[in-house]
């Protein structure tokens, strides 16, 4: 039987202040030093920590995320392992709750002591384990676009930041002729700073932002919304909503006879996995922009499509949130192999330059801010459900989380650390 939620709060507050108070034991001067996790290396295997939204509002984007994990661990088994170890894998829910989700990460760290943590979807999430990570000394691999302006010690973000993924989006619009742009997200971390870096962009090149509207993340009332973005008239809508949220905010797009053709929405929180749940009909000719698409053509992605869908079904397709969790642990594999260490420092410290064939393409791991090299494609949702690329970035993109190469975000780029 479940916790009353006052109980399972106060437990959380409750586990987070011992870790704050441990961290604080080792203060020294103004400073306070980090926890150094302790890794379980006593047995045969090394224990890694999956933590998804298995229940709740994004279980339609998170559940495949960790199937791909999986999908990895067991391919990485089968070829020996880790310094000889085999991959053990502890699954825990998020259940699609921020205080859930701090909860688990503090106890895959500090009660299962894992090597690292693979997960995470929302920026809320992220935002609520990073303390748990960073005053515990451990690692988690984040898989998903995200909206800059941050930057860990404790978080490999194999997911895009903005300059690879909002900024090209925009740069796309623009070259299609778009003067004109309504805002459409959820209410919380990263749509509200993604649309500050879209408005700073706009501002930069004439773009007009004609309306700006947010919905609670798994809200499902969006008539009125709909109503507003049809009076506006924009020559495109940007779509930062999460989660189950697109269901019905595509649906009432249908229904008020908005199209792709008068109206074309951009999202960049919608992928295969998403488009089976709100239905193809309602989102054919829609545009999205990530890094990867089932259809995206390298031997390596023929590879991992057939495996997964070998394992869970020819119905299950691939997206880019999976595909970076998936290239997420084979990263941390090579790491610790360069390393010859499973600890958190030297897994840092080996990690510059490592280099992936991932489905999406090669993918190399920048050390000073640990994100990912990724390629950005701009794609088309089909009639059947699929994402054709109709355009993409000449390469890999630097990552730039803090947007300092862009002269019109000089204000988001002085946020950054010194």
């Amino acid at each position: 039987m479940p916790q009353p939620r006052g109980r399972r709060l106060a437990a959380v507050v409750m586990a987070l202040a011992a870790i704050a108070l441990t961290a604080c034991g080792a203060r020294t001067g103004e400073e306070t030093a980090a926890r150094v996790a302790t890794i379980d290396t006593s047995g045969d295997t090394i224990k890694v920590g999956l933590l998804n939204s298995l229940s709740g509002t994004m279980a339609i984007s998170e559940v495949t995320v960790r199937d791909a994990l999986l999908l990895a661990i067991d391919e990485i088994n089968a070829n020996g392992g880790v310094l000889g170890r085999q991959i053990e894998p502890i699954s825990e829910d998020g259940a699609s709750d921020w205080p859930t989700f701090a909860e688990k990460a503090g106890k895959l760290i500090q009660q299962d002591q894992v090597a690292a943590v693979f997960g995470c979807w929302t920026s809320a999430s992220r935002k609520a384990v990073l303390p748990v990570f960073e005053q515990n000394g451990s690692l988690l691999f984040y898989p998903v676009q995200y909206e800059g302006l941050e930057q860990s010690p404790n978080i490999f973000y194999t997911g895009a930041t903005t300059n690879q993924q909002i900024v090209p989006a925009l740069d796309y619009l623009r070259e299609q002729g778009v003067d004109s742009l309504y805002l459409v997200g959820s209410d919380y971390v990263f749509p509200r700073t993604a649309n500050r870096v879209i408005k700073a962009y706009a501002e930069e090149y004439g773009i007009e932002i004609v309306g700006e509207d947010y919905a609670p993340l798994g809200s499902t009332e969006f008539a009125t919304i709909a109503n507003k973005v049809q009076a506006a008239d924009a020559d495109a809508v940007f779509n930062t909503l999460n989660g189950d949220s697109n269901v019905s905010f595509f649906r009432e797009y249908a229904a008020f006879g908005l199209t792709a053709e008068e109206m074309p929405v951009l999202s960049v929180s919608i992928a295969e996995e998403e488009v089976a749940g709100i239905g193809a009909e309602n989102l054919a000719g829609q545009l999205t922009s990530w890094n990867y698409y089932q259809t995206t053509e390298s031997a390596a992605n023929d590879r991992f499509v057939t495996a997964f869908q070998e394992r869970y079904g020819t119905d299950r397709p691939t997206s880019d949130p999976m595909e970076a969790a998936y290239t997420s642990v084979h990263l941390w594999a090579a790491m610790v192999e360069r390393a010859g260490s499973f600890e958190v420092e030297d897994v840092r410290a080996a990690a510059d330059g490592i280099t992936f064939e991932a489905p999406e393409g090669t993918v190399t791991v920048d050390g000073d801010t640990q994100h990912i090299h990724k390629t950005n494609r701009i794609g088309r949702i089909g009639a059947d459900g699929s994402i054709t690329e109709v355009w993409s970035s000449e390469g890999p993109i630097r990552p730039d989380p803090f947007l300092r190469d862009y002269d019109w975000a000089d204000a988001l780029a002085a946020e950054a650390p010194a």
